[in-house]
């Protein structure tokens, strides 16, 4: 076996990290003057990359001393000293591969976790979206449908079209929807305010609204409403943009009590 050949089986070696001690000492000496060494020692470092992604399954390099000894041919140097004779440690080469194949499935798990959370935090937002939705609708039909739900007709006037509206208020939930139907555009500097005014106090805001361009608005489930008010009237004014208020101050549209 010549100097060449055997530093083919070190390089091997050396190109896995195995190469140690005198050995390792020795091959870095020659591959300081050995240029086809040094090329035989980058394709054995790249055979090691194939191996590791390879969907097949690692196969060792039988290429290797055959290339190493084309490249040496071509190099007009040949400042190889001899060392002792080694087999080339198939399954040490295996071992490695398998290992830097690991990492790679291991990088791989890692960017399927975080894109793993991230999807489940978008449908957490979406369910905990959903669930606000689903609980909005279900107060809603309440409202509507409960037997001991008030129902409120709304009226402005004997001509038509004249704006009416419908409210229907559940008290002891807080729940309340209301509907109307011909109401006037607005003016830019206006907005319609619906009032649920209780036997005793003054009047509580219960939501600004504007309507669409066929005169249909609605107020579901305004905020602000506190459990248990009795309803005496509701009624609905012109109010300026800037509310909502303490209390009606504008011109008033329509009203209707129990």
């Amino acid at each position: 076996m010549s100097g060449h050949e055997q530093y083919a089986e070190d390089l091997a070696l050396y190109a896995l990290g195995s190469l140690q001690g005198e050995d390792r000492a020795n091959l870095e000496k020659h591959l300081d003057s050995c240029s086809g060494c040094r090329q035989e020692l980058e394709a054995l470092r790249g055979d090691g990359a194939l191996l590791a992604v390879s969907a097949t399954g690692p196969k060792p390099p039988q290429r290797s001393r055959q290339r190493l000894l084309d490249a040496v041919a071509s190099d007009p140097r040949d400042s190889s000293s001899p060392a002792p004779a080694r087999r080339f440690n198939v399954w040490a080469f295996f071992g490695w591969a398998a290992a830097v194949g690991m990492f790679l499935v291991v990088i791989q798990l890692r960017r399927q976790n975080v894109s793993l959370q991230e999807a489940v935090s978008s449908l957490g937002a979406v369910v905990g979206s959903q669930t606000i939705e689903m609980e909005n609708a279900r107060r809603v039909v309440d409202t509507l449908t409960a037997p001991d739900a008030q129902a409120v007709t709304l009226v402005a006037g004997k001509n038509p079209p004249q704006p009416q509206g419908k409210a229907f208020y559940l008290r002891n939930r807080s729940g309340l929807v209301f509907v109307a139907n011909n109401l006037a555009p607005l003016p830019p500097d206006k907005i319609y305010e619906l009032w649920l005014i209780p036997p005793d106090g003054k009047p509580i805001a219960a939501g600004l609204f504007k309507p669409d361009a066929k005169g249909n608005a609605s107020v579901i489930n305004p905020p602000g409403i506190p459990a248990g008010v009795e309803a005496k009237t509701f009624a609905v004014t012109l109010e300026s943009a800037t509310g909502p208020h303490d209390a009606p101050r504008g011109t008033g549209v329509m009203a209707g009590g129990a």
